[in-house]
């Protein structure tokens, strides 16, 4: 029974064969974005370990960021860069330590926010050197507290001589210190040439050297991914032509890779390479997925907008991109296989997918390089099953465009990203039901709604529930971005946070665990009666409007009128009568208004302004100052929920339109590339007319939306069943705030066999980053078919019509145990 009153049962139709589903269905993705790589997944603690940094990373870098010249007891000397003869050409820079006294100078290095060390634990220590001048042939590696007054551990390096070579040690850490430092001191007076300085914690990861920080990596590995997409999204493309993302260089020695600034505004140093996401993903058991860039460059490059690689060297890179396929699946004997092979897998790692394209605007030169890649995959590798690319969202001209083409080029998989509300998510959990079954598969390489909390996990498990029951046609699917650093994210949210010394899985990891390790391969049919509903919203209810501007602009309002669609406007009320809810508003001229404030967005709200759900609101409204532009938010009918009109948003660069739910923005229109000019007057108007939306500046309609959208499933549920133990797998994502009784029935099967259940149950604001989940899944048994299912919960039940499953007894889950 629901708490209405009406009893909840599900249906399952245990004796019809069901749909064949993916069973590559729930992967991951990751993004060198957060600082996932280096300081994250990639265990090297050394930061800037080649000298490379500098202000294409970020203005303020140099290549000796994070380094210091170490002078103690006495001794004196220097620490500058030089180019001259590297080690490599791809790693130019290196340092030059001079020490000119018999206490020898060195230099310190800070890590990525401290070095952090275990007692007990031992690290690799190693730097490639040359003696340039002088007797000191030997260095003192150390790993010390942050006021350098404690050794933690040391080791020698040496001798040195007059040609690059890498010299390495270990250090047996003898303290606990999540804040320490590495030195290397010169023994002796002299110059020593310095570069790719490196410390490396050796229980990394399955003990792979140059590997993963093992933490993190076990985190990924228990969501049990079937397959792990890489290095990117927008990585791949990169910021101009010289910023693409280019695989082969990225294997081989570590001083022979190129670093490059990354387009998330900090650096790559690549130790982290195609060889590495190989490795990790044989070692946990997923597919590999990586992704190339399709010719072109991101169309939001500051660089140069979208650019294709030019004709002349098209044909290179189209070998670059064949290269990779020989590289991963050649025999040991073959150009590109032999290279996999000298770095220590001979055997062939098993590449079936490679994305191509990432987010691409569809125009005439991508159209060109994409297909010639294609062409060229199709015809020497017709057994790896390319995947196409689709715009940023889920609908307007570039997802349409992007459509077309995936059917023109007949392409097997298409990838698609959806960053949205949690409302949008339960809104659209019936929008893979009507896909044509004969066109192209669809890859949700990135979604993800707005929040880590416990409304977004759950409506992302009814997300993953449609996904699920439509698991014929949506082939992949990966949550993003993966992983997050504190002090250091660029973007929210995420599924797994982190600093130095802790792992944080959120709500949503949860959810992500609980369907990838409850997977089947069939999905069955399910019918439910006396669901919870979602609570009834008040009708026709008052709506508020607001004015305000983007982060950090000041901007000032005049004429600002509320009234009926026909007939004179009448002006708002007085200022008086306005709530300031962020910003600093102050009377301007004849009833007018001025925003002042800088750092931060701003709104002006006037409360229950409108009765009625037809109605104009309008403004005159100047730029004096900022980044941005303006904001009209209007058909306000509770807290968190309004559309909004932005004008000059994205740093100035676009106008668009939303709706908000739960305080969650989904876009209403496409962007369009419009900004605001300071110092000029815009007229500014929106028409409500109920779900019709009409916005003009100056006269000229912007936008011109109706906002239907399909009844939310907020009761989600799937069936499916796993052919190798003949378990049935029953998903219950509940988000409703009313908790129902369910009564599960398998049709067709004997008896009463119970269930083993595991029950996600949340409060739906509850926040989940940098810090424990608030809630975790609980395990338990049922030995009938009534299931409690409580309010804001997801739930999966599993059975064996045939053989009851004791509780801890293993399953064929890819390993989980209860």
């Amino acid at each position: 029974m629901s708490e209405s009153g009406l009893e909840t049962v599900v249906e399952v139709d245990t004796r019809a064969p069901g749909t064949a589903i993916s069973t590559d269905l729930f992967g991951a993705f990751f993004e060198d974005l957060n600082y996932a790589a280096d300081g994250g997944l990639y265990a090297e603690l050394v930061q800037n370990r080649s000298f490379e940094y500098g202000p294409a990373d970020r203005p303020e870098w140099h290549s000796l960021t994070a380094w210091e010249l170490v002078e103690r007891d006495g001794a004196a000397g220097s620490l500058t860069v030089s180019t001259d003869d590297p080690p490599h050409p791809a790693n130019p820079h290196y340092a030059v330590l001079t020490s000119t006294t018999a206490a020898g100078a060195g230099l310190r290095n800070e890590g990525f926010d401290g070095i952090p060390v275990r007692a007990g634990e031992t690290y690799d220590v190693s730097v490639f050197a040359r003696l340039a001048g002088g007797p000191a042939d030997r260095l003192v590696a150390r790993i010390e507290s942050r006021d350098g007054e404690r050794v933690h551990g040391q080791a020698e390096l040496g001798p040195l001589g007059g040609a690059w070579r890498r010299h390495a040690a270990v250090i047996a850490c003898e303290v606990t210190d999540p804040d320490a430092r590495l030195t290397l001191t010169a023994a002796r007076p002299g110059t020593i040439h310095l570069d790719l300085v490196s410390l490396f914690p050796q229980a990394t990861f399955k003990g792979r050297p140059n590997g993963l920080r093992a933490d993190l990596a076990q985190t990924i590995a228990d969501l049990k991914p079937t397959f792990l997409r890489f290095p990117g999204g927008c990585l791949a493309h990169g910021q101009g032509l010289a910023n693409m993302y280019r695989w082969s260089e990225t294997i081989g020695p570590l001083h022979e890779r190129r670093q490059q600034f990354n387009i998330w505004h900090y650096h790559q140093s690549m130790g982290l390479g195609y060889y590495e996401y190989f490795q990790f993903c044989e070692d946990i058991g997923a597919k590999p997925l990586p992704v190339v860039a399709a010719g072109v460059c991101c169309q939001n490059s500051d660089v140069t907008g979208q650019a294709g690689i030019p004709d002349e060297d098209m044909d290179a890179y189209i070998a670059e991109v064949l290269a990779l396929v020989e590289w991963a699946n050649g025999p040991a004997d073959s150009p590109w296989g032999s290279v996999r092979a000298a770095a220590g897998h001979p055997e062939p790692f098993g590449l079936e997918y490679l994305g191509v394209g990432n987010e691409d605007a569809v125009t005439d030169t991508f159209r060109d390089c994409f297909s010639r890649i294609h062409d060229a995959l199709r015809e020497h590798h017709p057994e790896i099953t390319v995947i196409g690319t689709l715009g940023p969202s889920t609908f307007g001209e570039d997802w349409e465009k992007g459509w077309a083409f995936a059917r023109e080029r007949n392409l097997p998989v298409v990838d698609e990203h959806s960053y949205k509300s949690p409302r949008w998510f339960l809104e659209n959990t019936r929008r893979f039901d009507t896909m044509d079954r004969e066109g192209p598969h669809l890859y949700i390489g990135e979604y993800g709604s707005w929040r880590n909390n416990g409304r977004s996990a759950i409506a992302e498990a009814a997300y993953m529930i449609a996904m699920e029951r439509n698991g014929d046609v949506v082939r992949l699917a990966s949550y993003a971005p993966l992983l997050a650093k504190r002090d250091h994210t660029q973007w929210l949210p995420d599924l797994i946070y982190f600093d130095n010394t802790n792992v944080w899985p959120t709500l949503n990891y949860h959810v992500q665990r609980m369907h990838s390790v409850n997977s089947g391969d069939t999905a069955l049919p399910v019918t439910v009666t006396g669901a919870p509903q979602e609570p009834s919203a008040p009708q026709n209810p008052r709506h508020t409007v607001h004015i305000g501007t983007g982060a950090g602009t000041r901007a000032e309002f005049t004429d600002v009128s509320v009234g009926p669609l026909s007939g004179e406007s009448e002006p708002a009320p007085d200022l008086g009568d306005w709530q300031a809810e962020s910003g600093v508003w102050e009377p301007y001229g004849e009833g007018g208004v001025r925003q002042t404030a800088t750092g931060t967005d701003a709104r002006l709200l006037l409360p229950d302004a409108v009765d009625g759900l037809s109605y104009v609101l309008s403004v005159r409204a100047r730029k004096t100052d900022g980044a941005e532009g303006f904001v009209l938010g209007f058909a306000g009918t509770s807290p968190g929920n309004w559309c909004h009109w932005t004008l000059g948003g994205w740093e100035n660069r676009s106008t668009w339109l939303q709706r908000v739910d739960d305080g969650v923005p989904d876009e209403l229109s496409e962007r369009r590339a419009e900004p605001v000019e300071s110092g000029r007057w815009y007229d500014l108007r929106v028409e409500v007319d109920g779900r019709h939306i009409r916005c003009y500046r100056d006269g000229e309609l912007v936008h011109d939306v109706e906002d239907v959208r399909p009844e939310p499933e907020v009761f989600a549920v799937s069936a499916v069943r796993d052919s190798a133990t003949g378990e049935v797998i029953v998903k219950i994502a509940n988000t409703t705030p009313e908790a129902a009784t369910v009564r599960v029935r398998l049709s067709g099967s004997e008896g009463d066999t119970g269930y083993a259940r595991t029950t996600l149950t949340v409060s739906p604001d509850a926040d989940s980053r940098f810090g424990p989940a608030p809630a975790a899944p609980a395990h338990d048994r049922l030995t009938g078919p009534d299931c409690a299912v409580p309010a804001y919960s997801f739930t999966v039940l599993r059975t064996n019509p045939r053989l009851s499953m004791p509780v801890g007894s293993q399953t064929a889950d890819r390993g989980r145990t209860w």
